[in-house]
């Protein structure tokens, strides 16, 4: 019963992260999902930081607590393993508050400091976690989980990576970004829908997933 919970602490990491991006953007009057990147949303002097940190916080745990029992779920199916593993060190890393990065103008002024650029290492750092849990899933179970991640994959690298990042200088110089927000969460949104299906199919049947995704 505890590592069935533990298992459930994946789909509420995902549902927490959703709710998260619709409640706390409405704390910040004139804030837009739909142009603005989501760590701006604990951004240094943000109205919304102080309510998005320790939120961020408990989405972390839920995450780690996940991520262990996917690994203690794996039995002898060793990719599975290092998708526990990997997600616990994603959920792990995220428990300490990242170093945030400014607000736009700020940037654009020239006032950006040690923690906006290594709020980008930790950018790439969790990006390597996703995508690597994620490549490791594609190898766990049979062809359509396999197809379903790679193609989590491919929406992360799209979204969240090449349509973000092409968009972010101009972010940096306070320009208008009409569309980043929307990319971004795409990606995101693609990666947290991955680990509510690895849930389910965990949750389905203890260590293996359900047959329907086991398909040679």
């Amino acid at each position: 019963m505890v590592r069935k919970l533990f298992l459930i602490c994946g789909i509420l990491s995902s549902l927490l992260y959703v709710a998260m991006n619709v409640f706390v953007p409405m704390r910040w009057e004139g804030y837009s999902s739909a142009s603005r990147v989501v760590s701006e949303l604990s951004a240094v002097g943000a109205p919304t930081r102080s309510v998005w940190v320790p939120l961020g916080i408990a989405w972390a745990v839920l995450m780690t607590a996940f991520g262990w029992d996917v690994w203690a779920s794996a039995g002898g199916n060793h990719p599975l393993r290092v998708v526990g593993a990997l997600l616990i060190a994603y959920g792990a890393f995220n428990i300490i508050p990242w170093p945030p990065m400014h607000q736009r103008e700020v940037l654009a002024a020239g006032g950006g400091t040690l923690s906006d650029t290594l709020h980008i290492v930790w950018s790439f750092v969790t990006g390597f976690f996703m995508m690597a849990a994620i490549g490791f899933g594609a190898a766990a179970y049979g062809r359509r989980f396999r197809l379903y991640s790679i193609s989590t994959i491919v929406l992360l690298l799209v979204f969240a990576g090449a349509l973000t990042g092409m968009n972010a200088p101009r972010m940096q110089a306070n320009l208008p970004t009409p569309s980043i927000g929307v990319w971004e969460r795409i990606g995101i949104a693609a990666f947290l829908l991955w680990v509510v299906v690895l849930a389910v199919a965990l949750l389905g049947r203890r260590g293996t997933a359900p047959q329907a995704w086991v398909v040679p």
